[in-house]
Protein backbone atom coordinates (compact mmCIF):
# COMPACT_ATOMS: atom_id res chain seq x y z
CA UNK A 1 0.00 0.00 0.00
CA UNK A 2 1.51 3.64 -0.91
CA UNK A 3 1.81 5.77 1.86
CA UNK A 4 -0.61 9.03 2.45
CA UNK A 5 1.12 12.04 1.13
CA UNK A 6 -0.35 13.90 3.82
CA UNK A 7 1.26 11.94 6.42
CA UNK A 8 4.37 11.21 5.26
CA UNK A 9 7.07 11.98 2.55
CA UNK A 10 5.00 13.45 -0.62
CA UNK A 11 5.67 10.53 -3.06
CA UNK A 12 4.19 11.70 -6.33
CA UNK A 13 0.80 9.72 -7.03
CA UNK A 14 0.61 8.08 -3.84
CA UNK A 15 -2.99 8.82 -2.72
CA UNK A 16 -5.52 6.08 -3.29
CA UNK A 17 -9.36 7.41 -3.62
CA UNK A 18 -12.50 6.22 -5.55
CA UNK A 19 -13.35 9.23 -7.67
CA UNK A 20 -12.25 8.76 -11.44
CA UNK A 21 -10.67 11.74 -11.73
CA UNK A 22 -8.28 11.12 -8.63
CA UNK A 23 -7.70 8.15 -10.11
CA UNK A 24 -6.70 9.06 -13.31
CA UNK A 25 -4.08 11.72 -11.40
CA UNK A 26 -3.12 8.57 -9.27
CA UNK A 27 -2.45 6.73 -12.26
CA UNK A 28 -1.08 9.83 -14.45
CA UNK A 29 1.20 10.76 -10.89
CA UNK A 30 2.99 7.84 -10.62
CA UNK A 31 3.31 6.91 -14.76
CA UNK A 32 4.54 10.25 -14.88
CA UNK A 33 7.36 10.22 -12.33
CA UNK A 34 8.49 7.15 -12.97
CA UNK A 35 8.81 7.20 -16.90
CA UNK A 36 8.53 10.90 -17.58
CA UNK A 37 5.73 13.32 -18.88
CA UNK A 38 6.59 13.33 -22.72
CA UNK A 39 7.21 9.10 -22.55
CA UNK A 40 3.75 8.50 -21.27
CA UNK A 41 0.92 9.08 -23.70
CA UNK A 42 -2.83 9.11 -22.71
CA UNK A 43 -3.63 5.88 -24.04
CA UNK A 44 -1.53 4.42 -21.11
CA UNK A 45 -2.75 6.43 -18.30
CA UNK A 46 -6.33 5.06 -19.87
CA UNK A 47 -5.32 1.63 -19.93
CA UNK A 48 -3.72 1.29 -16.14
CA UNK A 49 -6.44 3.17 -15.06
CA UNK A 50 -9.36 0.74 -16.52
CA UNK A 51 -11.66 4.47 -18.00
CA UNK A 52 -13.21 4.90 -20.95
CA UNK A 53 -10.49 8.22 -22.50
CA UNK A 54 -14.25 9.63 -23.12
CA UNK A 55 -13.51 9.88 -19.36
CA UNK A 56 -10.20 11.27 -19.55
CA UNK A 57 -10.99 13.95 -21.75
CA UNK A 58 -13.66 15.17 -19.78
CA UNK A 59 -12.21 15.45 -16.38
CA UNK A 60 -8.75 16.61 -18.74
CA UNK A 61 -9.22 18.06 -22.37
CA UNK A 62 -5.75 17.70 -23.08
CA UNK A 63 -2.62 15.79 -21.46
CA UNK A 64 -1.40 19.41 -20.75
CA UNK A 65 -3.77 19.44 -18.14
CA UNK A 66 -3.59 16.31 -16.81
CA UNK A 67 0.26 17.13 -16.19
CA UNK A 68 -0.69 20.16 -14.83
CA UNK A 69 -3.18 19.14 -12.65
CA UNK A 70 -0.57 16.13 -11.42
CA UNK A 71 1.83 19.04 -10.65
CA UNK A 72 -0.50 21.24 -8.85
CA UNK A 73 -1.50 18.40 -6.78
CA UNK A 74 1.82 17.67 -5.86
CA UNK A 75 2.46 21.36 -4.81
CA UNK A 76 -0.23 21.19 -2.42
CA UNK A 77 0.50 18.17 -1.12
CA UNK A 78 4.55 18.51 -0.45
CA UNK A 79 3.17 22.19 1.46
CA UNK A 80 0.49 20.22 3.27
CA UNK A 81 3.12 17.80 4.50
CA UNK A 82 5.76 21.18 5.02
CA UNK A 83 2.92 22.39 7.12
CA UNK A 84 2.80 19.25 9.62
CA UNK A 85 6.26 19.86 10.38
CA UNK A 86 6.29 23.58 10.72
CA UNK A 87 2.98 23.63 12.95
CA UNK A 88 4.62 21.44 15.34
CA UNK A 89 4.03 23.32 19.00
CA UNK A 90 7.72 22.23 20.61
CA UNK A 91 10.17 23.35 17.28
CA UNK A 92 12.50 26.36 17.46
CA UNK A 93 13.58 27.58 13.69
CA UNK A 94 16.71 25.89 14.17
CA UNK A 95 14.87 22.37 15.10
CA UNK A 96 11.89 23.09 12.37
CA UNK A 97 14.66 24.00 9.60
CA UNK A 98 16.92 20.75 10.37
CA UNK A 99 13.48 18.86 10.51
CA UNK A 100 12.58 19.82 6.75
CA UNK A 101 15.97 18.90 5.84
CA UNK A 102 15.45 15.35 7.21
CA UNK A 103 12.31 14.16 5.76
CA UNK A 104 14.00 15.30 2.21
CA UNK A 105 16.33 13.37 3.39
CA UNK A 106 14.93 10.35 3.42
CA UNK A 107 12.19 10.77 0.61
CA UNK A 108 15.62 11.47 -1.81
CA UNK A 109 16.58 8.00 0.00
CA UNK A 110 13.46 6.01 -1.02
CA UNK A 111 13.50 3.19 -3.42
CA UNK A 112 11.40 4.74 -5.66
CA UNK A 113 12.34 8.28 -5.39
CA UNK A 114 13.20 9.60 -9.41
CA UNK A 115 13.89 13.20 -8.92
CA UNK A 116 12.46 15.62 -7.52
CA UNK A 117 9.09 16.24 -9.92
CA UNK A 118 9.25 19.93 -9.97
CA UNK A 119 12.86 20.33 -11.48
CA UNK A 120 11.47 16.71 -13.47
CA UNK A 121 8.85 18.88 -15.29
CA UNK A 122 11.30 22.15 -15.79
CA UNK A 123 13.86 20.08 -17.31
CA UNK A 124 10.81 18.47 -19.66
CA UNK A 125 8.98 21.32 -20.37
CA UNK A 126 12.22 24.19 -21.28
CA UNK A 127 9.49 26.94 -22.41
CA UNK A 128 8.67 29.72 -20.05
CA UNK A 129 5.67 29.64 -21.15
CA UNK A 130 4.07 26.06 -20.16
CA UNK A 131 2.11 25.99 -17.24
CA UNK A 132 4.05 23.02 -16.18
CA UNK A 133 7.01 25.05 -15.85
CA UNK A 134 5.83 28.01 -14.23
CA UNK A 135 4.26 25.46 -11.52
CA UNK A 136 7.49 24.22 -11.13
CA UNK A 137 8.95 27.86 -10.79
CA UNK A 138 6.32 28.95 -8.53
CA UNK A 139 6.66 25.61 -6.67
CA UNK A 140 10.50 26.91 -6.17
CA UNK A 141 9.96 30.21 -5.47
CA UNK A 142 8.05 29.28 -2.09
CA UNK A 143 10.98 26.95 -1.28
CA UNK A 144 13.06 30.06 -0.86
CA UNK A 145 10.25 31.86 0.71
CA UNK A 146 9.38 29.65 3.18
CA UNK A 147 13.23 28.74 3.48
CA UNK A 148 14.34 32.53 3.53
CA UNK A 149 11.26 33.15 6.47
CA UNK A 150 12.93 30.75 8.72
CA UNK A 151 16.46 32.09 8.15
CA UNK A 152 15.31 35.67 9.59
CA UNK A 153 13.50 33.83 12.10
CA UNK A 154 16.87 32.20 12.93
CA UNK A 155 18.39 35.59 13.39
CA UNK A 156 21.17 34.58 11.02
CA UNK A 157 23.33 37.48 9.68
CA UNK A 158 22.39 37.42 5.90
CA UNK A 159 18.91 35.33 5.83
CA UNK A 160 18.89 35.95 1.62
CA UNK A 161 22.25 34.40 1.37
CA UNK A 162 21.10 31.98 3.76
CA UNK A 163 18.14 30.71 2.17
CA UNK A 164 19.60 30.59 -1.05
CA UNK A 165 22.67 28.21 -0.16
CA UNK A 166 19.83 26.41 1.51
CA UNK A 167 17.62 25.77 -1.51
CA UNK A 168 20.94 24.85 -3.77
CA UNK A 169 21.93 22.50 -1.20
CA UNK A 170 18.51 21.08 -1.67
CA UNK A 171 17.86 21.13 -4.63
CA UNK A 172 21.44 19.79 -5.27
CA UNK A 173 20.82 17.06 -3.17
CA UNK A 174 17.34 15.98 -5.25
CA UNK A 175 19.14 16.11 -8.22
CA UNK A 176 22.19 13.75 -6.85
CA UNK A 177 19.82 11.76 -5.18
CA UNK A 178 18.29 10.99 -8.35
CA UNK A 179 21.36 9.13 -9.71
CA UNK A 180 23.06 8.09 -6.61
CA UNK A 181 20.25 6.72 -4.08
CA UNK A 182 20.31 7.07 -0.15
CA UNK A 183 24.38 5.77 -0.61
CA UNK A 184 25.65 8.61 -2.03
CA UNK A 185 26.08 12.07 -0.75
CA UNK A 186 22.69 12.58 0.09
CA UNK A 187 23.64 11.32 3.04
CA UNK A 188 25.10 14.16 4.36
CA UNK A 189 22.32 16.68 3.43
CA UNK A 190 21.58 17.09 6.66
CA UNK A 191 25.10 18.06 8.28
CA UNK A 192 25.64 20.24 5.28
CA UNK A 193 22.41 22.10 5.93
CA UNK A 194 23.78 22.62 9.94
CA UNK A 195 27.24 23.62 8.92
CA UNK A 196 25.56 26.23 6.77
CA UNK A 197 23.25 26.88 9.53
CA UNK A 198 26.26 27.56 12.08
CA UNK A 199 28.62 29.51 9.46
CA UNK A 200 25.64 31.97 8.83
CA UNK A 201 24.89 32.65 12.72
CA UNK A 202 26.40 35.47 14.38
Amino acid sequence: MKPSRKSDSPVPGSTETSSVRDRLLDTAAELFYREGVRAVGVDLVVERTGVAKTSLYRHFPSKDDLVVAVLERDDENYWAHWDLIAERPTLNPKTELLAHVEWISKYIGRPEFRGCAFLNAATEFPSAAHAARQIALRHKTELRRRLHGLSQRLGVTNPDELADQLVLLIDGAYVNGQLSGKRGPVQALLSAAMVLIETASP
